[in-house]
């Protein structure tokens, strides 16, 4: 519940922000009305930004693909043992 309340409180302070560039002639008129969707495209960016980030420092765990690996043989033998047929490729 607290991260939607962050969330409404961003786009509360955004809106304001927008709002009052809108009655004060600070940025010209034509430029102030396309503001919300530079901030779309600006967090679309940031987005896959993030995402890029996140591939490049995903983690690689050796360990448990040995695990996943021994509870593939463990759940094949299982399936063997019920009369599954189990092709290994």
């Amino acid at each position: 519940m607290k991260h939607i309340v962050k969330i409404m409180v961003l786009l509360v302070a955004i809106s304001a922000c927008w709002i009052g560039l809108l009655q004060t002639s600070i940025i010209p008129r034509s430029h102030t009305w396309l503001l919300p969707i530079y901030f779309v495209i600006s967090l679309g960016c940031y987005g896959l930004l993030m995402v890029g980030v996140g591939l490049m420092n995903f983690p690689t765990c050796p360990q448990e693909a040995l695990l996943l690996q021994q509870d593939i043989v463990e759940a094949k033998e299982f399936l063997k043992r019920r009369g599954v047929d189990v092709v290994s490729e």
